[in-house]
């Protein structure tokens, strides 16, 4: 008899210290991703009663809460709503949260493992939690700069400082207002979501990081990092230049968008022109294994451990002759965001080494105190610095000799790409400018789907170059 009485006693203390212990590993361990889960009703209730932090750009807030007499005490707003939309996105009872709202949910809320002692020390005095505020790396001049540039186009804008990988500017146009979905009005949120997802301009997408385009010509300085590094060509190395080639294993003609001239010219000047038979000759000349390498060292078919939100640029796979030569000019497949090519000249301007891009330069907590800091951290090493330094040139000259001058800025070293990609047959191109400034450390990518520009003329050193110049203009 005493021995199945030891056996239940026995079971039942297992059972008890199995369920203790997976309480205390919860609390410990699991509370953060249960308290950020979307799906945790309770929570989500708790958090709309509460007065969640600021995001900041410099001192302004650009979401910030307050107080309601409502069901829910606290109402999340978006003083400049659509153009700051990218980087802070919605914080929405039904749709959840997005961008910033999403990735510093945990400091927002005042439940991070930063703000601990914060809360304990709330706790003990009584005091109701309060979320910290996040400082984000914007400069409020560029960002402007960016989104009234983009006014009455489709695109985005990014600008990062290379030295620290810290976003200074991140628009895109169209955009939203995030205040329709942050309403404590509910059936207005969803009607709001409707409708927004079914505008077919798309005002929801995020081109600027989350959106991936045929990236053109820009993606030639991938092409020509890779050229460079391979020690077989230089910036003052001939290359040849014909007027047309036919891809191979095809009767389709490749031509050069302005006169290349019909032999051999520099490195340095067919980057300067843009000549696409020079570049899709040399991308046939070194495979498609030294350009998926090197593209995959800017960043190409990764994500990014980081709190920039971002979907993967892409490099194809498996290829023929033609469609490498294709890829080395950014045609075929290969698709990449503003981000990813602003990352690209981000790690040409620093010598070649890319910065990891970040949006949140520190925390502070509801009594001031600055609870966390970023910390800079290496991506990658795309080049050598003699690679760098060259394609650095190489990219002046390009604005001082080339298709860049829109770009142009007096008193300052700028180095750019442009971009024209053809996407269907009846499309307007997507254009593009890809470049950076010396002083300040400015690394840029501005992309234009469309506009009310002609197609004749669009071209990404007309359309986009000057753009960019506006954002340099704005942080120095």
């Amino acid at each position: 008899m005493n021995r199945p009485i030891r056996f239940v006693a026995v079971f039942a203390a297992m059972m008890t210290f199995a369920l203790l212990l997976n309480v205390t590993y919860s609390a410990a361990f699991r509370q953060s991703g249960l308290n950020n889960d979307p799906k945790n009703t309770r929570v989500r209730d708790a958090e709309f009663s509460q007065n969640r932090g600021d995001i900041l750009v410099g001192g302004t807030a650009v979401a910030r809460t307050v107080a309601t007499d409502g069901q829910y005490k606290y109402l999340r707003t978006y003083p400049k709503g659509a153009e700051f939309a990218p980087i802070t996105g919605y914080y929405s009872y039904y749709f959840g949260r997005t961008a910033l709202e999403y990735s510093q949910n945990a400091q927002l809320t005042g439940t991070s493992d930063s703000q601990f002692l914060q809360r304990v020390t709330g706790t003990l005095s009584g005091r109701k939690p309060q979320g910290g505020s996040v400082i984000t790396t914007i400069n409020g001049r560029a960002q402007n700069a960016a989104w009234n540039g983009l006014a009455g186009k489709k695109g985005g804008v990014v600008a990062i400082d290379y030295t620290t990988g810290a976003i200074l500017a991140m628009a895109t146009s169209p955009s939203y207002d995030p205040n329709l979905l942050a309403s404590h009005d509910l059936p207005a949120t969803q009607k709001a979501w409707k409708s927004l997802n079914a505008n077919s301009s798309l005002p929801m997408a995020n081109r600027a990081s989350k959106e991936i385009y045929p990236p053109g010509s820009t993606f030639k300085l991938v092409t020509a990092s890779a050229a460079l590094e391979s020690g077989r060509y230089t910036p003052d190395g001939q290359v040849d230049t014909p007027s047309s080639i036919v891809l191979p294993q095809t009767t389709n003609r490749l031509g050069n968008e302005v006169d290349c001239g019909n032999g051999t010219v520099s490195l340095t000047e067919a980057l300067d022109n843009s000549c696409n038979t020079a570049f899709a000759k040399i991308g046939m000349s070194l495979g498609q294994n030294a350009l998926r390498e090197q593209a995959k060292k800017y960043g190409f078919d990764s994500s990014i451990d980081s709190d920039v939100p971002v979907v993967p640029s892409l490099f194809p796979g498996d290829m023929n002759e033609a469609q490498v030569a294709l890829s080395s000019i950014g045609q075929y497949d290969v698709a990449a965001s503003p981000l990813q090519m602003a990352m690209v000249a981000s790690g040409i301007a620093n010598d070649g080494k890319l910065m990891t891009p970040y949006l949140t330069q520190s925390v502070r907590a509801s009594n001031l105190q600055t609870v966390w800091r970023h910390h800079n951290t290496t991506l990658s090493h795309p080049t050598s610095r003699s690679t760098a330094e060259s394609l650095q040139k190489m990219m002046v000259s390009v604005v001082e000799n080339g298709t860049g001058g829109a770009a142009k800025i007096d008193g300052l070293t700028i180095g750019g790409k442009t971009g024209t990609a053809q996407t269907t047959k009846d499309a307007s191109p997507y254009a593009w400018f890809v470049g950076f400034s010396e002083n300040p450390h400015v690394a840029v990518a501005v992309f234009i789907e469309s506009s009310d520009t002609e197609r004749s003329e669009i071209a990404g050193g007309t359309l986009a170059g000057p753009i960019a110049r506006s954002v340099i203009q704005a942080v120095r």
